[in-house]
């Protein structure tokens, strides 16, 4: 066999073809059908600045229309199993707070969403689930039972993000 004098692609070639391919499929439409009755809205025009989550760039790659209310880490809204722990293991203080509760078949433990009004827009990760969260709804969590019943009820169209190495977000449970 000849040896071959092309080399094998560096992390940065790796990354931007990452981004290609990303960038592509979001042109074409995300590709991923909603589930329990969720709308998927086109993107919004995003800035040119590169946006982070953990050090790692991000992009975002759907857009739903989705019921978001909220809760706090208390008895009122957690009942008698409001210890601080979210159902990921993770604590109520993980990301400074700010974490979002939603359906296991929406969206996966890790997986990263911004939602309008909320954590000054930044992305923030699932890592919690409820009772009353089915389907195309999600619950934002405030520190005070009185600060989560000020969100109320909101319809707002979510962003959903990924890596843009398009490696997956590496979620672990804490043991």
């Amino acid at each position: 066999r000849e040896k071959s004098n092309m080399r094998r692609p560096g992390s940065i070639t790796t990354f931007i073809g990452a981004i290609l391919v990303i960038a592509t499929s979001m042109i074409r439409g995300s590709g991923v059908k909603p589930t329990d009755g969720a709308t998927t809205v086109p993107l919004a025009d995003t800035t040119l600045t590169p946006r982070f989550h953990d050090g790692r760039p991000i992009i975002p790659v759907k857009s739903l229309r989705m019921r978001v209310t909220a809760y706090s880490p208390d008895h009122r809204s957690c009942g008698d199993q409001a210890d601080g722990i979210t159902a990921s293991g993770y604590s109520v203080q993980t990301n400074g707070g700010r974490l979002v509760a939603a359906d296991r078949r929406m969206f996966k433990f890790g997986e990263l969403i911004s939602i309008p009004g909320y954590a000054a827009e930044h992305v923030v990760p699932v890592l919690d689930r409820g009772g009353a969260i089915k389907g195309n709804r999600i619950d934002v969590l405030y520190p005070t039972h009185e600060r989560a019943m000020q969100w109320g009820v909101k319809h707002l169209i979510v962003t959903v993000w990924a890596y843009a190495d398009g490696q997956p977000t590496g979620f672990k449970r804490p043991r």
